[in-house]
């Protein structure tokens, strides 16, 4: 197991004030570092040096930990980081300890490293490996963080009333089911289920025919909690190891009809797709922003706020919709963009937050637990990130470039979500991509 020096462990009491000097201290996020991986310093790489991502490939039939460096994977265990497999043990490291990997990482990729040598034996090009999730899904557990996609959905159903009156009170969630999540990539088959038309005086089962995509995020956890014992909002981001690309796909007839009184059921749990690298919160320091509710609002329970979160809670990740249909698959036309949003402006609720309301009931968490962030839009149709809203409820068909339209998806159509973080004076970090087709 890897076992570097460690470095000092701050309290949480020294978060606030060590947040504000960590770019300034952490040699890993450079943004003059570059690699002797020539991918890696490509101007649009989601992957330079300052990311290092982590994730998991299959070469010959054994799944292995990597970490993504431009259009190469660094296996980990051939470049003697680590003496082991298990994903689990690296979601379970210390802040510290996963700090000190990481800049171990940074130094060895770095241009002119004396790792090179031995290091470049244990590189493997994206290109020719399988990936798999990055981490095994334990529990998944979707919240509902977006307050204008609650908003926008609420207006088609309760136009005088669109969001219920605790829901900036609460961060809503409910337990999805982690045995259909997959790693983007995948195809499924489009769902059936129970549907019902508004005139019609029984249900019947059929193949949905209002699917749907969900843009959000997938929070990772790294080390867990023993059950009774509830994460504060001072150490909850000690508890997350890092965020992916998450499409929490929905067939919207049939959740009309079996909703209530229990929530999301089939029309949620028949898959689910993850994009393969997890990005570390160190990765992302140079992107946190501010957060606040709005004044007007009722602002947060003394459990849900501390001075960091309201410092550095909210990170600015671009996130992007495309579409692409078998029709322009088989023209070779490019996915076409439809939508985009930023988490910063999206959610309701920061990362931290959720982690903490999730076990302030004593719930007990685990290596590799999946938090969705629920989905992610912006204010307007064209910043939506489901077809829910960009179609008005199926009222109102987009139009494509290619003349195509659609309200809901149809059998070969493939769905791709990008996200990054760009700011300037830093390196462009990117989370990759999270694909999946619908089949008949």
């Amino acid at each position: 197991m890897f076992a570097p020096a460690r470095p000092v462990l701050l309290g949480h009491e020294d978060r606030a004030s060590h947040e504000k000097d960590t770019m300034s201290q952490d040699a890993t996020l450079d943004p003059t570092l570059s690699s002797w991986v020539a991918s890696a310093n490509a101007a649009d790489t989601d992957f330079p040096i300052q990311n290092l991502p982590f994730g998991r490939f299959q070469r010959d039939g054994a799944l292995r930990i990597g970490v993504a460096i431009g259009d190469q994977i660094l296996d980990l265990q051939a470049a003697g980081l680590i003496d082991h497999q298990d994903m689990r043990r690296v979601l379970s490291l210390s802040t510290a300890d996963r700090r000190a990997l990481r800049a171990s990482l940074s130094a060895g990729l770095a241009e002119g490293s004396a790792q090179q040598a031995v290091w470049e034996a244990a590189l493997v090009a994206q290109s020719e490996v399988r990936m798999a999730l990055p981490c095994d899904i334990g529990d998944y557990t979707d919240f509902y963080v977006g307050v204008h996609h609650a908003t926008a959905v609420g207006k088609l159903f309760r136009p005088d009333n669109p969001l219920l009156p605790n829901y900036k009170w609460v961060p809503i969630g409910y337990h999805g089911r982690a045995s259909t999540v997959n790693v983007s990539g995948h195809s499924f088959k489009r769902p059936m289920g129970q549907l019902k038309a508004p005139d019609a005086d029984a249900p019947h089962l059929g193949p949905t025919q209002r699917l749907d995509l969900e843009l959000e995020l997938g929070i990772i956890m790294g080390r867990g909690n023993a059950q009774g014992e509830a994460i504060g909002i001072d150490a909850a981001e000690d508890h997350i190891f890092g965020f992916t690309l998450f499409n929490d796909w929905s067939a919207r007839d049939v959740q009309a009809w079996e909703y209530q009184p229990l929530g999301p059921f089939l029309a949620k749990n028949f898959a689910s797709t993850m994009s393969p690298w997890m990005v570390t919160l160190d990765a992302l320091a140079p992107f946190r922003k501010a957060f606040a509710h709005p004044a007007d609002d009722p602002q947060p329970l003394p459990y849900l706020s501390s001075e960091a979160n309201s410092q550095q809670g909210a990170i600015d990740i671009a996130l992007e919709v495309y579409l692409q249909t078998a029709q322009m698959r088989a023209d070779g036309v490019a996915p076409e963009r439809i939508g985009q949003s930023n988490f910063a402006d999206a959610a309701y609720w920061t990362a931290a937050q959720l982690v903490t309301h999730h076990t302030v009931n004593g719930c007990a968490m685990n290596p590799g637990d999946l938090l969705g962030s629920g989905t992610l839009s912006g204010t307007t149709r064209e910043q939506a990130g489901s077809l829910l809203e960009m179609t008005l409820g199926g009222k109102e068909a987009i139009t494509l470039g290619n003349g195509e339209s659609r309200t809901f998806l149809r059998d070969g159509d493939t769905i791709i979500l990008k996200g990054y973080c760009q700011r300037e004076g830093f390196r462009r970090i990117g989370l990759g991509e999270c694909a999946a087709t619908v089949i008949g």
